[in-house]
């Protein structure tokens, strides 16, 4: 037992020295290379704590070894611009001034539902509230406000009525409308189905923002049917 408490804190000093000679952007903000390296160190350190037959020594021999590994691809990355983008990808943008990137999210392997919910964690509940979104290559959201975005009250959040070409039923249910009365908003909007919208929202004020498959979003109001409140 303590032969084993022993190696457990030789491998955790060992580890957290190695940890902090990577810096602060591994603990933070990483790269997906950077990742799969801290993967490999915490899977090297686990395997010699848990067996006792496997000298300590292999363990950190390992470590450092991926550390070197690590300085190596930073090197080649400050003196190799394109090797960030080879090996850590770039960034996507999946909102621009016609709307939403419906390729760039798709590539990402995203769906509305992600980006929605990136948006209201950076304080953005509107699709047309932003002028330009991406994601960076670690995965982190990033958003533009745009400079004529509406300033008005916020009676209720913007609901995804339609994705993807399909009526989302439990938002239906949830803001007291039916398939039938967008079918009608879209007849006057010249939009001959459903599938051909890839998204389409609609706020508590009645304010829809929508926008068609290889077409520019476009917002607009209507009146709410009596009783429709959330």
């Amino acid at each position: 037992m303590g032969l084993i408490v022993l190696r457990t804190a030789v491998i955790f000093v060992a580890l957290l020295a190695v940890m902090r000679l990577m810096g602060k952007r591994q603990i933070g903000e990483m790269q997906p290379f950077e990742l799969v390296i801290t993967l490999l160190i915490a899977e090297l350190a686990c395997i010699p704590m848990a067996d006792t037959s496997i000298p300590l020594l292999y363990g950190l021999i390992s470590m450092l070894t991926i550390f070197l590994l690590h300085q190596v691809m930073l090197l080649i990355d400050l003196k190799w611009k394109p090797f960030k983008t080879i090996v850590g990808g770039k960034p996507s943008v999946v909102i621009n001034k016609n709307g939403v990137d419906i390729s760039q999210l798709k590539k990402n392997h995203l769906d509305l539902s992600d980006l929605i919910e990136s948006m209201r964690t950076a304080g953005y509940f509107s699709l047309d509230e932003v002028a330009y979104a991406l994601y960076e290559a670690n995965g982190q959201f990033t958003a533009m406000p745009r400079e004529d975005a509406p300033k008005e009250n916020k009676v209720s959040l913007p609901v995804l009525i339609i994705d993807d070409g399909k009526y989302c039923e439990r938002n239906l249910m949830l803001t007291g409308t039916t398939r039938k009365f967008f079918d009608d908003i879209l007849y006057e909007q010249k939009v001959k189905t459903v599938r051909h919208v890839y998204v389409l929202t609609l706020d508590g004020t009645g304010k829809i923002y929508m926008q068609c498959k290889g077409e520019k979003f476009r917002t607009f109001r209507i009146k709410l049917p009596e009783g429709s409140a959330w």
